[in-house]
């Protein structure tokens, strides 16, 4: 089952973002099995999924949704990028109807304090598929991550942020040999630039657009 390996994915001891075997442990991630990576059927069931996971989210601990493209086949890192972007931009024409943006993050892409938002609330993606040059993201199957913006926002409020962004950082080095360049914080650089999982160029530009 694709579940299955997403589960041993981050089970994996050399893993290293804690939030998400913290969230693994806790039973707290939820699947779903969608169509072609960004196809209008696609981007329109991923909406609905992540309205029903924020019905169902868990008050404490950490969570995450992870919608599951079983079916597709990506040959290289450009590709996926550019696939991501289109699902992301299906979703928000769709989502854009009956939602607003997020109003704790930005809708533009190029400010530093971007975040995707679905069903009003501001997510973090993260694409994993088999041609990810970072070992933290070669899953075996082309998948999206959506985490709740609010869950970092916590972690600052409790003065833990900085702890678990060095631990899981010093992790990923040690698994990949190197630092990953994307990386930034939130108001440092928009993580637009860290969805793909790819070094994205300096002058960059992402496709996506909001109605808001």
């Amino acid at each position: 089952m694709q579940t299955e390996n997403f589960s041993r994915f981050i089970r994996d001891a050399a893993h290293p973002c804690a939030m998400a075997k913290s969230a693994l442990s806790l039973g707290n991630i939820q699947f779903g099995e969608l169509g072609a990576l960004g196809s209008d059927e696609a981007a329109e069931a991923n909406c609905r999924a992540l309205y029903r996971s924020l019905e169902v989210a868990p008050q404490t601990g950490y969570w995450s949704f992870v919608a599951q493209f079983p079916a597709d086949r990506i040959d290289s890192e450009e590709a996926f990028e550019a696939r991501l972007w289109t699902h992301l931009q299906r979703m928000h024409d769709f989502d854009a109807w009956s939602h607003d943006w997020d109003s704790t993050v930005s809708s533009d892409p190029a400010d530093a304090k971007f975040s995707f938002s679905i069903g009003g609330r501001a997510w973090y993606v993260i694409g994993l598929h088999p041609q990810a040059s970072r070992v933290a993201r070669r899953l075996d199957q082309v998948a999206l991550v959506f985490n709740p913006h609010g869950q970092f926002d916590d972690l600052r409020v409790r003065g833990k942020y900085t702890t678990v962004r060095d631990q899981i950082r010093n992790r990923d080095q040690r698994l990949q040999g190197s630092v990953n360049p994307m990386l930034a914080d939130h108001g440092q650089a928009s993580e637009a630039r860290q969805y793909s999982g790819r070094a994205v160029e300096t002058d960059w530009r992402c496709p996506f657009q909001s109605a808001h």
